[in-house]
């Protein structure tokens, strides 16, 4: 069932040798394949797993037109062209799944065969894939029990002041030849530069909690644009880096206003101003369905499944390959679809 799941397709064109002419078509990834379609007659003229992959390329035919060259085990190249909405947008999500299918278990590699020794292995890494998701919720728990321990603790500072200032107005009511007066004023001041210390300590440590960190494709606004980095989800907020580990930006956890599941493999995150534009990142990984969990718990009031996420959430028990499908679109809203569900890209001709 892995291989039918659509993650995206892409209008594009794709140069028959035999014909020695450019058919136009549709090019769609599944988490194990790629194939191309053509729109004229509906037949497949091209099928492969993506373990067959030997080289991803950004080539110009005839030194003019961009395109991508795939070139398989048995040396056989592919080239695509008129890619929309990009070339380095479709270039980069199949380069992404690529390689995380070859960095993933030898197993996740083959395509599904109806041997139990291939069965066996998909159960196998479907209860590694679980117990790890139960460590990432009970890490994430803990974390907030933590939190709410610092809470308490602020709640209890709060007391003591208001217990100090209640003696600060009783001394004022007090004659002026009270002998304690002078020691009460010096204890509002001692107990805020403690409370301040507890803080910056908290501050510090939830700063240090890595819950989860995965590889992804970026993008900003415009999904004709998008660069390789990583997604990292701390106890105390969201980072998003670049291929160079540098940090683009940091969503503290108070400042995420929602989290949108647009498919098992596809979240946007967005925090809103008034006066300015929004703050907005789009991302997608192979590697998501390890992530939505985590973000489920940790913003449970600001996350949002949309209509074609709740595939995730029915198919819970399922490997990571067979969860969902996943769009990239220059417009988020657009709900046209095909290919199981899977919704083509619009834009600009790379």
């Amino acid at each position: 069932m892995s291989r039918d799941i659509c993650v995206h397709t892409w209008p594009c064109s794709y140069y028959l040798e035999l014909e020695k002419r450019w058919i136009p078509g549709k090019l769609s990834l599944t988490p194990l394949s790629l194939k191309f379609m053509t729109d004229k007659t509906g037949e497949i003229l091209v099928n492969f797993p993506l373990s067959s992959i030997i080289e991803i390329k950004k080539e110009a035919s005839h030194f003019i037109f961009s395109s991508i060259t795939i070139l398989e085990k048995d040396h056989i190249k592919h080239w695509f062209s008129s890619l929309q909405p990009s070339r380095n947008v479709v270039f980069s999500i199949i380069e992404h799944f690529w390689r995380e299918l070859l960095l993933s278990q030898p197993g996740a590699a083959v395509e599904g065969s109806s041997s139990p020794a291939t069965k066996g292995k998909e159960l196998t890494c479907l209860m590694a894939c679980s117990q790890k998701r139960l460590e990432d919720t009970t890490r994430v728990l803990h974390h907030q029990g933590e939190q709410l321990d610092s809470i308490a603790r602020g709640l209890d500072k709060m007391e003591s002041d208001l217990d100090v200032a209640d003696r600060l107005l009783t001394e004022l009511e007090s004659p002026s030849w009270w002998p304690f007066s002078s020691r009460l004023w010096k204890v509002p001041s001692e107990t805020k530069r403690s409370a301040g210390a507890s803080v910056a300590s908290s501050k510090a440590s939830g700063r240090e909690g890595i819950v989860i960190r995965i590889p992804a494709v970026i993008s900003q606004r415009t999904e004709s644009r998008v660069k390789p980095g990583k997604f990292t989800v701390l106890v105390s907020g969201l980072e998003i880096h670049d291929s160079d580990s540098l940090l683009m930006h940091r969503f503290e956890r108070e400042d995420v206003d929602d989290i949108k599941v647009h498919t098992p493999y596809e979240v946007s995150i967005r925090q809103r101003f008034i006066g300015k534009p929004d703050i907005a990142y789009r991302l997608i990984s192979a590697k998501m369905p390890e992530v939505i969990p985590v973000l489920e718990v940790q913003f449970s009031k600001k996350i949002e499944l949309l209509e074609d996420a709740w595939m995730f959430g029915s198919t819970a028990t399922a490997s990571p390959a067979e969860k969902g499908y996943s769009v990239w679109l220059a417009d988020p809203e657009e709900t046209e679809g095909s290919c199981l569900g899977c919704r083509d890209g619009a834009g600009e001709t790379g």
